[in-house]
């Protein structure tokens, strides 16, 4: 094979690869468990009491970010009481139902 046909082939691997990777949630449980993401998320104009800063808004946000990021929490690598509780509360796939249900929704 010719270093283009390799290429070629790798590149689509890594795309039927990294589709799969997305699918994993249960949007349906995920619609459930938000829940109490939506006290703070969900809501337009919160703001963190302290330090003072916007909270995000995550629904539309990508699967894998959020994935990453309620891991992250989870682990303590990233520090916000609120959020480190949550997510302390999570089950890895409760993590990824969440995180393809509000990949699967329309940002606010």
């Amino acid at each position: 094979m010719t270093r283009l046909q390799l290429f070629g082939l790798a590149a689509a691997t890594a795309v039927l690869f990294s589709g799969s990777a997305h699918a994993t949630g249960d949007k349906a449980s995920g619609r459930t468990l938000v829940y109490t993401c939506n006290g703070c998320h969900g809501v337009p104009g919160t703001n963190n009491a302290y330090p003072q800063y916007p909270v995000p808004k995550i629904a539309g946000q990508n699967a894998q970010y959020i994935i990453a990021a309620l891991h992250e929490y989870k682990s303590g690598d990233r520090t916000h009481p609120t959020m480190m509780a949550q997510a302390q509360s999570l089950s890895d796939q409760e993590i990824e139902d969440i995180a393809a249900y509000l990949s699967s929704i329309a940002a606010k």
